[in-house]
């Protein structure tokens, strides 16, 4: 299984990712994002690497997620193995779930929010990532999630996206995640207000807990110290 949230926020050019996995070292092949620019995760039966650059470079010449995704797939004569989510910065997002993907595999797309996820213990899992994200971040989350608004975010939001994004994370697995156990989690928030948040957990029993004690040491005030004087730019 490998399972993902990404979020971008056309206002601001943020831009968000988290996933995990029953494997080894997901941040270092599946979430990619890309401040003013937008994001993609990569996974499936076996992960492409190489789709982040051509995603990139599609999106950065103003294609749209569709066109992004149709393009990384078009140079890839396997990917019946792939599972692929691409968010453009207008907070659209296209999904290509190969056929030959293991079960149970899901996808849900809102604006500016989507999850995907393969061999999933329930389908419901997905659903659950991508509500629960919109319920701790989104001031009219009733509405973003019945689909009649489009989310809308406080003030502050980049300054909560990291608990957020860890709390969706948690929502998620709690209802089901990996077959196999889930072993490794990452995220990754890229922002024009403040220096990128790459937190990872390689291996461990429990990713969460392992997570939000990363995040604790992220947000302790010697490393804020540090993290605050890194340029924007």
């Amino acid at each position: 299984m490998t399972l993902s949230l990404v979020h971008c926020h056309p206002a601001t050019g943020t831009v968000a990712t988290i996933t995990a996995t029953g494997g080894v070292a997901v941040g270092g092949y599946v979430h990619h994002c890309w401040r003013g620019v937008g994001a993609c995760v990569t996974q499936g039966r076996f992960t492409n690497p190489w789709y982040p650059s051509r995603v990139y470079a599609a999106l950065a010449t103003g294609a749209s997620a569709q066109q992004a995704l149709d393009a990384a797939i078009s140079e890839d004569s396997s990917s019946t193995l792939r599972q692929c989510l691409v968010m453009d910065m207008h907070g659209d997002s296209a999904v290509h779930s190969g056929t030959e993907n293991v079960a149970q595999v899901g996808e849900t797309c809102f604006p500016g929010v989507a999850a995907v996820g393969n061999m999933l213990k329930s389908g419901d899992v997905i659903q659950i990532l991508a509500t629960r994200f919109l319920t701790l971040s989104a001031e009219n989350s009733d509405a973003a999630i019945q689909r009649s608004k489009v989310p809308h975010y406080s003030s502050h939001h980049d300054q909560r996206l990291l608990m957020h994004l860890i709390g969706a994370l948690d929502a998620a697995l709690s209802a089901g995640g990996d077959k196999r156990g889930t072993r490794s989690a990452a995220l990754r928030i890229e922002s024009f207000q403040q220096a990128p948040i790459d937190l990872r957990v390689d291996w461990s029993d429990d990713v969460v807990t392992a997570l939000q004690a990363l995040a604790g040491h992220f947000t302790a005030s010697d490393f804020q110290d540090f993290w605050r004087r890194l340029p924007l730019q």
